[in-house]
């Protein structure tokens, strides 16, 4: 106890204690309050793991052997703030985001060319997530740009041979991914465990939802509102009393129903011959889309902050990412109030960044020392994950999983474009990707994986020399240290240990068949747990 108490005292007059004081930088901030929570400051990283960290996070992929000896060579103090902007400022990052933000946003329940369209086109132009969050809400299928943002609630929509529509369903998502509250379990009555979650907060998101339906006269995703003439009644399975309610937002008052004339009801008129459905004076999506992306709506700030710290670091700061109540309160309250404040502050004076800025908050939470900590477990010490001061491992999604396979096994250049056709896209999801609506937020090793990885036809063809790929390249170095140099930057981004060395060295000298040898090796460290995960 004695020592403890000396090494909080000791950190409170260090540095690092001293960077929550006035005029310390948001990064500092952040450094301070994880530090203070722990005890002591996370070890940084070494340059290799930063480099392959950061290259999937924010590319996608992982680094060629190339850039990998180009960042490890490099020695000015600044070059992980420059890697950081030059994956940011990079067309990959754009791709990255629309495949994490797809996973998040979609759960794998469907896709659709003008959805990906969508998403591209959002983090191409760095749109702020409430200005997103609202074309998905209330999509505009006249915007040939965004239109594509209606498969978030047409695809909830659809119903399934004689099965009705999920609208429960739809409200739990639109609870759970905006607002981080899982009202699945409010839906007859009251949370039975968790006493923030009432049946009124279910209900009154539930009719924002409850007249949408999906169109039929285009081509592309898209949704139409049905009259919302009246409140929608509902009771307690346990206390047997009417109730009802209008559109409401939990922790928000509840929105009036207009009382409209049939011929009221419409600004655009439906038009039965083009099966236009029209468009309604009174749109409770449209209201939602207003009310919900905003920095007033509880839980609208803070869910994101927290899935973007998940997605960096992977963990939230809430956890579970959509079971934010007071039974459940984050890690580092400080530490989330701080990053939902900074996020969607308006923009000061001379600057050009907007409210709701994720690439802004991503480069921020890329240049912490919690995101840039050793994954290397000290000796003797057992740390909570929560405390953010050893890396954890996340999992790749299966995006990345292929790229990663691809960039590795491949020419020794950045993988920019997908070099894979769509099947065997198609083959790595079903591999890699969880089933629909379940979130992919832990690293979780499968059968089929493992199957996949020991069986398809592709994968081995990778695996063999040709056009100067990793195994041609293998192949022609003769000596054994130089093929485990050019194996392990190449695959595991980092160079090999003297064991790893002395091992590539006794396989390559007992294999008859050097291709087989080279193509063996590559394999053992794509399929390896360090390939598998980001640490």
């Amino acid at each position: 106890m004695r020592r403890m108490l000396l090494t909080l005292c000791l950190l409170a007059l260090s540095p690092a204690f001293a960077l929550a004081e006035e005029g310390a930088s948001f990064q500092q901030q952040i450094d301070h309050l994880i530090s203070a929570k722990a005890g002591r400051a996370p070890v940084l990283c070494d340059d290799a793991e930063f480099l392959r960290r950061v290259t999937l996070d924010l590319a996608g992929r992982i680094p060629s052997a190339t850039e990998t000896r180009q960042f490890l060579a490099e020695v000015a103090p600044d070059k992980r703030a420059k890697l950081v902007d030059a994956r940011l400022a990079s067309p990959e990052y754009a791709r990255r985001m629309q495949e994490a933000f797809h996973v998040l946003l979609m759960e794998r329940l469907g896709e659709h060319p003008e959805w990906s369209k969508f998403l591209q086109g959002a983090f191409e132009k760095n749109l702020p997530w409430d200005a997103l969050v609202r074309a998905l809400l209330a999509p505009n299928a006249e915007d040939p740009e965004t239109r594509g943002s209606g498969l978030f609630l047409s695809k909830r929509l659809e119903n399934y041979g004689q099965q009705p529509v999920d609208l429960p369903a739809l409200t739990r998502d639109v609870g759970r991914l905006f607002i981080g509250i899982d009202l699945q379990c409010a839906q007859c009555h009251d949370h039975l465990f968790i006493d923030d979650y009432k049946q009124q907060d279910f209900q009154g998101l539930f009719t924002f939802v409850s007249q949408a339906a999906p169109r039929t006269d285009v081509k592309f995703p898209a949704v139409f509102e049905k009259p919302v003439k009246t409140k929608t009644d509902f009771m307690s399975v346990f206390v047997k009393e009417p109730r009802s309610t209008g559109p409401k937002l939990p922790g928000l008052d509840e929105v009036p129903i207009p009382a409209l004339a049939e011929n009221e009801l419409f600004a655009v008129p439906p038009d039965k011959a083009k099966q236009f459905p029209g468009v309604l004076k009174f749109s409770p999506l449209k209201i939602l889309s207003e009310q919900l992306p905003r920095a007033e709506t509880p839980g609208f700030s803070r869910n994101i902050v927290n899935r973007l710290w998940w997605l960096m670091l992977g963990r939230g700061l809430v956890h579970p990412l959509d079971l934010s109540h007071s039974g459940n309160p984050p890690s580092h309250p400080e530490l989330l109030d701080l990053l939902s404040t900074e996020f969607a502050k308006p923009t000061p004076a001379g600057e050009t960044t907007a409210p709701f800025d994720i690439k802004r908050l991503l480069r921020h939470l890329a240049l912490t020392q919690a995101y840039q900590a050793t994954s290397r477990l000290p000796a003797g010490e057992d740390l909570k994950p929560e405390l953010f001061v050893v890396a954890l491992e996340k999992p790749l999604s299966a995006e990345q999983w292929m790229r990663g396979v691809l960039q590795a096994t491949g020419p020794d250049k950045p993988l920019l474009e997908v070099t894979a056709p769509d099947e065997v896209r198609t083959k790595f999801l079903k591999a890699f990707a969880n089933p629909p609506r379940e979130p992919e937020v832990e690293f979780a090793p499968s059968v089929k994986a493992a199957l996949f990885l020991m069986n398809d036809a592709q994968v081995a063809q990778w695996l063999k020399p040709q056009d100067g790929n990793l195994a041609d390249r293998l192949v022609k170095l003769a000596e054994p240290p130089a093929v485990a140099d050019e194996l392990f930057l190449s695959v595991l981004s980092r160079p090999p240990a003297p064991d790893e060395t002395a091992a590539v060295a006794q396989l390559l000298a007992s294999h008859p068949d050097k291709a087989t040898a080279v193509s063996h090796l590559i394999w053992g460290l794509v399929a390896s747990t360090e390939f598998c995960v980001n640490h």
